[in-house]
């Protein structure tokens, strides 16, 4: 890759690192990371996901079906925890920021390659 561009890169790459949008995703996915009852809840959901996997395999329906319920009243509660709903808010705007940088980038190649 030509050297300028790999140093624009490194240059773009560490703006981003120093951009609030970013440093507040990662700082809230950092929280969700450390925080032991939502890691031990996403482990009850896998494992009420495997149980229910393995009770079809072996055609149990009723157990199946409650595996499947208890999975799906487990996530809920995930879905709901107040650190969960921030980081998905933070990813959305990190994601919008990252979309929007793209489309920056995207729209001066295609400029220069218009050019040429």
């Amino acid at each position: 890759m030509d050297e300028m561009i790999q140093k624009a890169l490194q240059e773009l790459e560490g703006q981003l690192a120093e951009h609030e949008v970013i440093r507040a995703y990662q700082e809230i996915a950092a929280k969700v990371q450390e925080h032991e009852g939502l890691q031990a809840l996403i482990e009850e959901i896998k494992t009420a996901q495997k149980e229910a996997v393995n009770f079809a395999h072996y055609g149990k329906p009723e157990l199946e079906s409650f595996a499947l319920q208890r999975a799906d009243e487990l996530t809920a509660r995930f879905d709901q925890h107040p650190l969960v709903i921030r980081y998905r808010e933070r990813l959305l705007e990190a994601n919008d920021l990252l979309q929007h940088i793209t489309r920056l980038i995207e729209a001066e190649v295609n400029k220069g390659l218009e050019g040429e």
